[in-house]
């Protein structure tokens, strides 16, 4: 277990990597999925602490003694697979850099129903102040990772990455990205500065301009960095050669069938990586992977995760 002590600054912490707990999903063994960037967690935790008390918590302030104290316990309502231990400490340090938090699980460890994950303790109106922006950040980014594992346990054996897309929640990107991470899934472009994505719509821009995707692919590849990413999509099967022999890193097949990704994956012949995205579910993901696909993109990983059960008690025995 890993016990945060009181600072002067809001803080985070690194969770705890020997607790382990079995349920029917294989994240807990999930290498570690790295931080979140300091200036995107304090940003997000800032906003959501003025929506949520703007002028501080009348509740809490109007009938909890100043001087009560509370213990919570951070529980598992479901099995799931956790992310956000760190969010979770931040924003109770934010709001009270004395509250003491103790995780006892870290990031990317399985957990059944009814497992304690952390717990707070200190003064009772900062508990209860800081608990509804930390469950909300909590549950989604374990909803996310719990959904990812899911995926990920479907492919495992076929050398497909699952990876998440930018279909995320606008300001959330960052966190939901590491909840990604915790359920064993990889990132894709993190934004648009990142890497060239010619997509559909790009690429009937230039068809309206008359020009030739190939011709478009090769100036592209002149005027980039050598370290740069270039990456097309395609939608039928006569685009793919026009395009690898272009030289692009890789060549995303869109909406393609199973039998499709089969002949795609044959025609690039490793001159590309490939990816397959649209129409991925956890009802079809096998077998799309089983068609030797490098990646798989899964909008649904952030855009349709439900928010996972948790729950955040005060323990009335103390």
């Amino acid at each position: 277990m890993t016990t945060t002590t009181p600072t002067t600054t809001p803080a985070t912490t690194t969770p705890a990597t020997d607790a382990t707990t079995t349920t029917t999903l294989s994240a807990a063994a999930v290498p570690d999925p790295g931080t979140i960037p300091p200036h995107a967690l304090r940003r997000v935790i800032e906003t959501a602490l003025e929506e949520d008390a703007p002028w501080g918590d009348v509740t809490s302030e109007t009938l909890i003694p100043a001087s009560a104290t509370a213990t919570a316990t951070l529980a598992a309502r479901e099995p799931g697979v956790l992310a956000g231990g760190e969010v979770f400490v931040a924003v109770m340090h934010a709001v009270d850099p004395g509250l003491v938090v103790a995780l006892a699980l870290r990031d990317g460890a399985a957990f059944a129903a009814g497992d304690v994950i952390a717990s707070v303790t200190g003064s009772a109106r900062s508990v209860l102040r800081a608990e509804r922006v930390a469950l909300n950040l909590v549950q989604r980014m374990s909803g996310i990772a719990t959904l990812t594992a899911r995926y990920v346990d479907a492919t495992v054996g076929t050398g497909a990455r699952i990876v998440d897309t930018r279909k995320t929640t606008p300001g959330l990107r960052a966190l939901e990205r590491h909840a990604v991470r915790c359920g064993g899934g990889h990132n894709h472009r993190t934004s648009l500065s990142d890497a060239v994505l010619a997509k559909d719509n790009h690429l009937a821009v230039l068809l309206a301009e008359g020009v030739g995707i190939g011709d478009a692919i090769r100036a592209a590849r002149a005027r980039l960095g050598h370290t740069v990413h270039l990456e097309v999509e395609v939608d039928r099967i006569d685009q793919i050669e026009a395009v690898v022999s272009a030289g692009v890193d890789t060549i995303m097949l869109d909406n393609f069938t199973v039998p499709m990704l089969d002949e795609g994956v044959a025609l690039v012949a490793g001159r590309a990586l490939v990816e397959a995205s649209g129409g991925v579910s956890l009802e079809t993901v096998a077998a799309i992977a089983a068609t030797g696909v490098d990646i798989v993109s899964v909008g649904a990983l952030t855009h349709s995760a439900r928010a996972l059960d948790l729950g955040l008690d005060v323990d009335v025995t103390a």
